[in-house]
């Protein structure tokens, strides 16, 4: 397991393998680190004894770049990237983006537009007798029918569109093993479709046989949601409601069923697994240009995953889930050990975090794994009775990390909740005594007006106010240099002019200029998509 996965048939034979497992084709560059996915996921299949090779950002307008690995025993697994290749290639404005941070040298178009079924085309064209799996923030966003802001219409799920046989939502490792062993052992495919977390089509025949005797909850039909805003609506209230519960879900489009499995139940052994695999850190050898995303991210650990924040223009719901699963310390203790002696490494590792840095090993006095109820939220409308909000491990574990031989620097980057933070005022002030604020602290209040912040499922403006209050108090009284970063989103739905003129006042008051606002982008399954398209109040 050493060195790179393949990028071509020379690299494979130089392992001593005639033939590939698995070939995984992705929108981005290859870079070996556990911040991209294709790399995760090559590293996991590895792990498990299969031939894996990397087909980064293939050019698919010339057939020859996806036959340079040749053709894989099992299946071609297809993404398109770490963002979905609409919102990477376009602003929200639909103005062609100059910039590709996961392209070398940031440079842009090296990945199609709806690259997920362009790939798959391709695919099913050189090689069609060969499965196709889809995974990746594309696939899951798009997993059902779906509003598409580019298209101004609704779609249908990627899934048959691609003609995929499968389609891993998620993060996706488990699911991948899983159908790697199968395919590997020529099981059946009814047998195949089991697997948690993973959404398979059938025909209308196989559905009846198939499900005669299952429990599931059926989603309005795409010929529903495509022609009635008010069959949206409902479609998005229960897709969310199947969600929280961990249901079968089933929707009809035109003669097929597009089924959706309950999701795989992650722990903090599967974490720790999986950080602990072989990763470079660094792009495969093969690129001369530097590749922007890995910059902040190169000497960053991931201590956990999930985010029970529910902000409803948000996608980590859709893809990481509520439920926040946890790192050891001991695996993050021996990760950053072992970063230490990397040759990029100068003395600071620059976030230990994941989508909410301060939810790190927090706990429910209900189900033990916050995020877990179907009929509450952990913060909204406001921070859960039931919700232990303690940093303690949090703080421990940065001490600890700061004690290690050669770390100069341990930060937290990842951005923090400041409705958890002022459930323990003590705690804020410990980071900035710890120096754990690399200068600057990221917040999100995303607006200013209270209605707008309701419709997000963001606390009131008035808790941020008192957020930063506590934070020029404590900063003031360390003596520390520091600077919290608000970041805001413009045009959400439910804010008016004066709304956005409230914002802009308010920003021009803070003294300095603020590159951390963004025009709203409606992105494919979000509560805040269905409400741009139906016009109805995501609460409605």
């Amino acid at each position: 397991m050493n060195g790179f996965l393949p990028v071509n048939i020379l690299e494979a034979k130089k392992k001593g393998w005639n033939e590939l497992d698995i070939i995984i084709i992705t929108g981005d560059a290859y870079v070996d680190h556990p911040s991209f996915g294709a790399a995760v996921i090559g590293r996991v299949l590895e792990s498990q004894g299969f031939k894996v090779g990397i087909l980064p950002q293939p050019d698919w307008k010339d057939k020859s770049s996806f036959k340079v690995l040749g053709k894989p025993r099992l299946f071609f697994g297809i993404t398109a990237g770490s963002v979905d290749s609409l919102v990477a290639n376009y602003t929200p404005n639909k103005r062609r983006r100059e910039y590709d941070a996961y392209t070398p040298n940031g440079e842009p178009g090296k990945r199609p537009n709806r690259a997920t079924i362009v790939y798959a085309n391709m695919v099913h064209e050189l090689y069609p007798d060969i499965p196709i799996v889809l995974g990746g923030i594309e696939a899951s966003l798009r997993r059902f029918s779906h509003y598409d802001y580019w298209e101004n219409k609704v779609r249908h799920s990627v899934l048959l569109d691609s003609r995929a046989k499968i389609l891993v939502y998620g993060m996706g490792e488990k699911q991948v093993i899983e159908i790697a062993k199968k395919l590997s052992l020529q099981r059946p495919w009814h047998e195949i479709y089991q697997i948690p977390g993973i959404v398979y089509s059938l025909s209308e025949r196989e559905f009846s046989d198939l499900f005669k005797n299952r429990d599931f909850l059926l989603l309005p039909s795409f010929e529903d949601v495509a022609n009635d805003k008010d069959a949206y609506f409902e479609f998005q209230q229960k897709l969310m409601e199947g969600l929280k519960r961990g249901l079968t879900l089933v929707q009809k489009d035109g003669k097929r069923y597009v089924i959706q499995n309950p999701p795989p139940v992650y722990t903090t052994q599967d974490l720790d697994f999986i950080y602990s695999l072989p990763f470079k850190r660094l792009p495969h050898p093969y690129y001369r240009d530097r590749i922007p995303a890995l910059d902040t991210v190169i000497t960053s650990i991931t201590s956990h995953r999930g985010c029970f924040g529910s902000c409803t223009f948000c996608s980590l719901n859709m893809h990481q889930g509520w439920q926040v699963i946890s790192r050891s310390k001991s695996s993050i203790l021996q990760e950053a050990v072992k970063l230490t002696s990397h040759k990029l490494f100068r003395g600071t590792i620059s976030d230990i975090g994941g989508p909410t840095a301060n939810m790190y090993q927090l706990r429910c006095k209900l189900n033990k794994v916050p995020g877990s109820c179907h009929n509450r939220e952990c913060l909204f409308p406001q921070v859960c009775k039931y919700l232990e909000v303690d940093f303690s491990n949090q703080l421990g574990l940065l001490s600890e990390v700061k004690e290690i031989s050669k770390v100069k620097h341990v930060f937290i980057a990842s951005g923090i909740r400041y409705d958890l933070a002022l459930k323990d005022k003590k705690y804020l002030r410990e980071l900035i005594r710890g120096n754990f604020i690399g200068g600057h602290l990221s917040v999100a209040p995303e607006h200013v007006k209270d209605h707008v912040l309701e419709i997000m499922k963001k606390p009131s403006f008035k808790v941020y106010e008192e957020f930063i209050e506590l934070f020029e108090k404590e900063k003031r009284s360390l003596n520390k240099e520091l600077y919290a970063i608000p970041y805001f989103i413009s045009g959400h739905p439910g804010a008016t002019l004066k709304d956005a003129w409230d914002l802009a006042i308010y920003i021009k008051g803070l003294g300095h200029y603020l590159e951390q606002i963004q025009d709203y982008t409606p992105l494919p399954l979000t509560p805040s998509s269905c409400a741009f398209y139906t016009e109805y109040h995501t609460l409605r």
